[in-house]
């Protein structure tokens, strides 16, 4: 039969529940059509109907979608996705029959059609049968915001929205990074989603909307509604971090951490590239809640690289304490206090960010890399364990490591036991360094080698190289990974004999193999370094 013969399908959107809140097309669509479909738990009721009743005719032929299980068990030979998908072949096939004879079908769907509507199942299987309308609704989660009357989203804010049947785990990484979110489908999920909440430390913030802008609507504080109570027509929301109410107002590259001293107590006097923000200007908190410092670590580069949890601490600090180049990572959210420094006063930086926590602020200390590989978590605890900060509570997020990032882009050199050690002789004698690095050499361990060099640092790389000759190959594969995850990325491979201090800065990290780390150029042209996990015996 041609298209021209055939009926016309509609998927018609009635918004939140309000029949007032239909789209006049909505009702245009529906007074024209001569089917009028719309689906039903057996009870027979409908809540689509039932929005649309004003506007049904006597006339009109209507079509009962009943779904054969809602939230029972069912015997079907499929299990609930078998009887589903019968359900929707055969709902389909009904109204391809309308269709066929040349009727107008419109499929009712509460808010809109395509967001979590059951047309979506019709017009998967018919749409590209039929000529087709979508006629777009009022969608529960705008009906949710309006009834709260808090700004969703604002600004470059990111609004996510979630089934609350997502695993726990999921759903609490979800939220933990969100900056606003609709939790849908809650009924029996609800504790689920209140638990993922609670763990992503977003409970305080959550509101809860059942039945916008219906009879029997009621909104709360999440925390305050009991379980029990809750329909399947409810909904969390986290709304704008804008509008929410806020307190007043390692660390280089590669080092995950810095190559300036950690904790060196006279730079409390030299304050020259301190955070922006004397203490004497650090606001006191306004939120009555205990401040606390979290030490979080931004991976080697940008948001690729950054965990979930990471994420979510950085949205939920009120004030943000880090050396500028780290700093100028993280994206810039209004309320939010940036105190920038210099990379040489990680001990003014620790101990500023204790002050502010002390006055109540929740503050986030930013590092590259992963904070506990020579990076600020040392810092902070060093000035965390003295007076007057002993109380200030202070956690740390750990990030993906430099060594790590450059060992991934090459394959897997550290496959087998390996040492981490910085060349850094700032706060360590060479002889130490070169002491760590023979033992190291000759216990075969595959070597990460942090703050290889920098302007005032250009002998070290030659000096490690001449001793790792004493104990390794001249065809020991290097990896020198520089800028990893970042525009300037550079990953090359060398033997240690050829290994150029001159292509070494503090943005590069190398990689030294074992004697077991093997080099192999695969089928598509790219060379991998790996490290075989079993270990030949003596």
């Amino acid at each position: 039969m041609s298209e021209q013969q055939t009926g016309r399908l509609y998927g018609v959107g009635l918004g939140p529940g309000d029949p007032s809140l239909m789209t006049v097309r909505a009702v245009e669509v529906i007074a024209a059509a001569d089917v009028i479909a719309y689906h039903s738990a057996r009870h027979g009721r409908s809540i689509a109907r039932s929005i649309a009743e004003r506007h049904l005719r006597p006339d009109h032929i209507e079509e009962r979608l009943v779904y054969p299980v809602t939230t029972e068990t069912t015997d079907h030979p499929g299990g609930y996705r078998g009887a589903m998908e019968e359900f929707y072949a055969d709902a389909a096939a009904r109204l391809a029959a309308h269709l066929d004879a040349g009727r107008t079908v419109a499929v009712l769907a509460e808010g809109d059609p395509l967001f979590y509507g059951s047309y979506m199942h019709m017009h998967k299987r018919l749409a590209d049968r039929y000529p087709t309308e979508v006629v777009p609704g009022v969608t529960s989660v705008s009906a949710a915001a309006a009834r709260l009357g808090t700004p969703l989203v604002e600004g470059e804010e990111v609004l996510t929205v979630l089934p609350g049947t997502l695993p726990e785990e999921e759903l609490t990484a979800r939220l933990a990074t969100a900056d606003a979110a609709a939790v849908m489908k809650l009924g029996r999920t609800f504790p689920t989603v209140r638990r993922a909440l609670e763990r992503s430390g977003r409970l305080a913030d959550a509101r809860y909307v059942e039945r916008a802008t219906m009879n029997a609507e009621r909104t709360a504080p999440l925390a305050e509604v009991d379980p029990e109570s809750v329909p399947y027509f409810s909904m969390a929301v986290l709304p704008s971090r804008v509008a929410a109410p806020r307190g007043d107002g390692g660390d280089a590259p590669h080092g995950d951490g810095g190559d300036a001293p950690h904790g060196d107590r006279g730079d409390r006097a030299d304050r020259e590239g301190a955070p922006q923000g004397d203490r004497a200007d650090a606001p006191s908190g306004t939120s009555g809640a205990p401040g606390e410092v979290v030490v979080v670590g931004l991976g080697p580069a940008g948001p690729l690289w950054l965990t979930p949890e990471a994420r979510g601490e950085l949205a939920a600090a009120e004030d943000l304490v880090g050396y500028t180049t780290y700093l100028d990572r993280v994206p810039v959210r209004p309320g939010q206090r940036r105190h920038a420094s210099d990379n040489k006063v990680e001990a003014v930086r620790a101990e500023f960010a204790l002050d502010l926590a002390r006055r109540g602020q929740r503050v986030a200390v930013v590092s590259s890399g992963d904070p506990g590989v020579f990076a600020m978590a040392t810092a902070v605890l060093e000035a965390a364990c003295e007076d007057p900060y002993r109380e200030v509570p202070v956690r740390i997020v750990p990030g993906m490591t430099a060594a790590h990032a450059a060992a991934a882009r090459v394959g897997a050199p550290l496959g087998h036991d390996y040492a981490v050690i910085s060349l850094s002789d700032r706060l360590k004698p060479w002889e130490v360094i070169a002491e760590r690095l023979r033992a190291a050499a000759a216990a075969d361990l595959v070597l990460a080698l942090y703050n290889p060099g920098s302007r005032s640092r250009v002998w070290q790389v030659g000096k490690a190289r001449e001793l790792l000759l004493e104990h390794r190959a001249p065809d020991t594969p290097v990896v020198l990974g520089r800028d990893i995850g970042g525009p300037g990325e550079r990953v090359r491979i060398v033997r240690l004999a050829d290994l150029d201090p001159a292509q070494v800065d503090m943005r590069t990290i190398l990689l030294v193999g074992s004697t077991q780390t093997r080099t192999v150029r695969r089928g598509d042209g790219t060379d991998i370094v790996w490290t075989p996990r079993r270990y030949p015996e003596a």
